[in-house]
């Protein structure tokens, strides 16, 4: 199926930061065929990020950064079609997923209030199809007014009224230019499963600390088919053991008085 000849009703928006190395691609892959695209950039950006999506047909607001879940609610709020669809900066719709897209709100039933789709990440060179990695199922496309952006920052995800319908063709996800910056993303990530397992009242245990990371390495590696991605996917086998055991040493080490968390007064080791 070629691009649809008339805009679908869908709105597209993004969070964005300084992007522009990667959002024109995001933006591109979506031109011509939805209705309109807001792009919600942080208010210190000066990279040329904004120039970049005005000239893909974006609508541009800048607002300070409030946490992912905030600025992403804020940025839905200013979308108008009956439909939206969310993209990160480094994101891209292929053909295939906007034709199925173009099928689906046809044809979807009103008990359907979004569509979830894999989303499969270029990595090191390869498209990763295996592992923890992948199908890696994310929900970006809604009903207006059926779903709202909730979870724990900096996991931001879709709370939707009615049913998730799956859609089969991949989301493109071109993170994790390097191993620099996967490595760069385990402390931010851990520091926030901490605050999360600290309000929740968690705490880690030998047996979180001894069994999870190389059991995480077995599931991704062995039992989903990591091997079969060559090097990335041994690489990624074993950055996610690896970030397990950073979490819950992580957890227990501000659980003991060892470190602090930003904002956390020191506490005396026991």
């Amino acid at each position: 199926m070629s691009s649809p000849s008339q805009p679908l009703p869908i709105s597209v928006y993004v969070v964005s930061g300084a992007e522009v190395h990667r959002l024109g691609a995001a933006l591109e892959s979506v031109r011509g065929w939805t209705a309109e695209t807001v792009v919600v950039l942080q208010q210190d950006v000066a990279d040329g990020t904004e120039e970049l999506a005005v000239a893909h047909g974006a609508r541009v607001v800048r607002e300070p950064w409030k946490g992912f879940i905030a600025q992403k609610a804020s940025a839905l709020a200013k979308t108008s079609a009956e439909w939206t669809l969310n993209l990160d900066a480094d994101e891209v719709v292929g053909p295939e997923l906007r034709d199925e897209i173009a099928r689906a709100i046809t044809m979807a039933d009103p008990g359907v209030g979004a569509f979830s789709c894999p989303r499969c990440t270029r990595f090191l060179g390869r498209w990763i199809r295996h592992g923890d990695w992948y199908p890696d199922r994310v929900v970006r496309l809604a009903r207006r007014g059926r779903a709202r952006w909730g979870g724990e920052d900096p996991h931001a995800l879709l709370q939707v009224d009615g049913r998730v319908a799956r859609l089969r063709s991949d989301l493109l996800h071109y993170s994790n230019e390097s191993i620099d910056r996967q490595v760069a993303k385990i402390g931010p990530y851990s520091t926030a499963f901490v605050q999360t397992a600290r309000a929740a009242g968690r705490r880690a245990t030998w047996i979180d600390l001894l069994v999870r990371p190389p059991w995480r390495f077995l599931r991704g590696y062995v039992f989903k088919g990591g091997f079969l991605d060559g090097l990335p996917g041994s690489y990624i086998a074993w950055t996610t053991a690896f970030t397990v055991a950073t979490r819950y040493a992580q957890l227990r080490a501000v659980d003991d008085g060892l470190e602090t968390l930003p904002g956390q007064a020191p506490r005396t080791p026991r």
